[in-house]
């Protein structure tokens, strides 16, 4: 199957746990593809009504869902050489139609044996190519032997209307789209991206690689609007540590990842300086080499896997690209 550019596969969910008897598939899929993959899921527990589904109480188990499928991926690519692969996943509602540009330059589909149809499939899709890929039936024990997270008595809100999060999102990757799809999973309304600005760059290495405000901001805005249309993005450059969490009175809930915490407890003084009450934050922490939520075995294939816009930037320049 040499020469497929862009590819997409299709999987259905049965719950939100690490789906580890996709892992082959994930990467039979990673390995025939040259440029981009996308990688959908399927299940009724995607839905976005809050009467239907509590996603902050499902934020762990999501986290959890997201990195391994990514890092899966990932690392297919990395040990192949393909680092610069653009491989993004979304998750979908069965009630839910495909946008009407979603399937654009896709070379092939790829689904799952055994697999149910998927509903609201566009006329396009049939006519691609269709390969089915085996999923795993061995790791069905391994599944439920994985780490579990036991929902808390949380009282806290079922979602959050305007949720923020900031980074520098140069050579959108892995790590990037984790956190950019768990500040929309949590989100009802809006979802506020501070992208660092240029200036604050400067020491950066590998600078002349890096990619330009403009360029990191329409990437992090066209990944949101792929991964959930329905919510508004405001993108906008971040000049110091608070943006406009340090002084908006509308936002409720901040998404960090584990590196970037002790911004949090800075932005919430601020907000008290400024009489405004404290953010809900929600940490990334699956993604962190010292993770406690993910097994042993998905664990490792972390590690060995390279999320950072600096292993990118250090790659482009020794290959000379």
């Amino acid at each position: 199957m040499s020469g497929i550019k862009r590819t997409v596969l299709l999987a259905h969910l049965q719950d939100i746990d690490v789906p580890h008897h996709l892992g082959p598939a994930i990467v039979s899929v990673t390995t025939a593809t040259a440029e981009a993959l996308v990688i959908v899921l399927v299940s009724q527990l995607f839905h976005t009504s809050e009467s239907t589904s509590n996603r902050v109480q499902q934020w762990d188990r999501l986290q959890s869902l997201l990195t391994y499928v990514y890092v899966k991926a990932t690392k297919a690519a990395q040990d192949l050489g393909k680092v610069l692969l653009d491989i993004s996943v979304v998750l979908k509602d069965p009630s839910q139609s495909f946008p009407n540009n979603f399937w654009n330059g896709v070379d092939i589909c790829f689904r799952i044996q055994g697999d149910p149809p998927v509903p609201h499939l566009p006329n396009s899709i049939g006519t691609l190519p269709q390969v089915f890929v085996v999923p795993d039936k061995s790791t069905e024990v391994h599944q439920q032997h994985s780490v579990r997270v036991t929902p808390s008595c949380d009282t806290s809100p079922s979602s959050y209307p305007v949720v923020a999060l900031g980074g520098t999102f140069d050579h959108l990757h892995a790590g990037h789209k984790i956190l950019l799809s768990m500040a929309a999973w949590i989100a009802s309304t809006k979802v506020i991206v501070g992208v660092t600005d240029d200036e604050l760059l400067r020491n950066k290495s590998n600078k002349h690689v890096l990619e330009s405000m403009a360029v990191r901001m329409e990437r992090t805005r066209s990944f949101l609007q792929f991964f959930r249309s329905d919510l508004e993005y405001e993108i906008v450059a971040l000049r110091d540590v608070y943006g406009p969490t340090g002084c908006d009175p509308n936002i409720q809930a901040l998404v960090v990842s584990l590196e970037t915490l002790s911004g949090a407890a800075s932005i919430d003084k601020k907000r008290a300086a400024e009489s405004l009450p404290p953010l809900r934050t929600f940490v990334i922490d699956v993604i962190s080499s010292e993770s406690e939520k993910l097994d042993h075995e998905d664990m490792e294939m972390l590690k060995q896997t390279k999320l950072s816009s600096t292993f990118i930037r250090d790659w482009i320049v020794k290959n000379n690209l």
